[in-house]
């Protein structure tokens, strides 16, 4: 996520340049043409095709926003259930035949919350989640479909040993589960949102209708700029570029771009947040790298 107040040039430029650079020789080409060759411009209702184009670009942009505003709401609420669950295993399972294994579930958690990061951006689980648990720990999990899923049951288990210890009671136990539910349901929201694109619709129509606009806007500007089309043309072209390209950074909030939701960052603060609850020495928290936190 970009958190600097103003955007480096040289990523507006990396981003930008390519569509920029075509979009330009195309206006100085027909520029040209217009000067050189004798053809007559026809006039094109622009503004009508612009106005119509921009209302479909802002209704993209705001659903892709939503989609990358519920990405973040979610992993918001996976750091709040987090730290519920340390706090419920600090003041349920507080005398010292149960420490180690309140221990052991807040390592879990940890190792839950880095192995969906991973799972959601594509990555690979095992080196992380073996961070935090010993193989024997963590290799019923590995071997799921879902490596995340399996440490969520798991610490669920261990929560029932819990009870048949008699260390928790059925009541107490039935508030843990339902604390492991809230960071279910965040999970599933999570899933649906990566594997769920959107409609083809909302992405080939903008792209094909934007492209379009830019190939007829030096051809209806060019008898009022005249020379100064390239520029007047490819600014407004630009503009919808731009606007196209906002819609495509932030249609998925977990791609591992410096457009995404930061969730290295997140679940740093999860960790911190854990392992000072055990009372034992955090990392320190994630700090931005030029202006990205991860």
């Amino acid at each position: 996520m970009i958190v600097a107040a103003v955007p480096r040039l040289s990523r507006l430029v990396e981003e930008v340049w390519r569509p920029l650079a075509l979009l330009f020789a195309w206006d100085v080409a027909v520029t040209v043409g217009y000067f050189v060759l004798p053809f007559h411009a026809p006039s094109l209702p622009l503004t009508l095709f612009g106005s119509a184009l921009a209302l479909f670009l802002g209704f993209r942009s705001n659903s892709a926003y939503q989609r990358w505003w519920e990405g973040r709401v979610l992993w918001g609420a996976m750091i709040n259930a987090s730290r519920n669950l340390s706090r419920q295993l600090r003041n349920f399972l507080n005398i010292a035949e149960a420490h180690d294994l309140r221990r052991r579930i807040v390592l879990r958690q940890l190792a839950y919350v880095n192995a969906l990061r991973c799972q959601l951006r594509r990555q690979p689980v095992d080196d992380e989640v073996l961070h935090f648990l010993s193989k024997g720990e963590a290799e019923p999990a590995l071997i799921r479909a879902n490596i995340a899923n399996g440490l969520l049951d798991g610490t669920g288990r261990r929560i029932d040993d819990a009870r048949r210890h008699g260390w928790i009671d059925t009541i107490l136990q039935s508030r843990l589960e339902a604390t492991l539910v809230d960071i279910a349901n965040a999970q599933g929201g999570m899933e649906r949102l990566k594997n769920t694109p959107l409609p083809t619709q909302y992405r080939f129509v903008p792209i094909f209708f934007t492209h379009l606009l830019c190939l007829l806007l030096p051809v209806g500007l060019v008898e009022t700029l005249g020379i100064a089309t390239p520029l007047g043309s490819t600014v407004a072209g630009l503009m919808f570029l731009a606007v196209l390209r906002i819609g495509d950074d932030l249609v998925d909030p977990f791609s591992n771009t410096v457009h995404d939701v930061p969730l290295s960052a997140m679940c740093r603060t999860i960790e911190i947040d854990l392992l000072q609850s055990l009372g034992e020495e955090a990392p320190p928290a994630l700090l931005p790298v030029r202006g990205i936190l991860w």
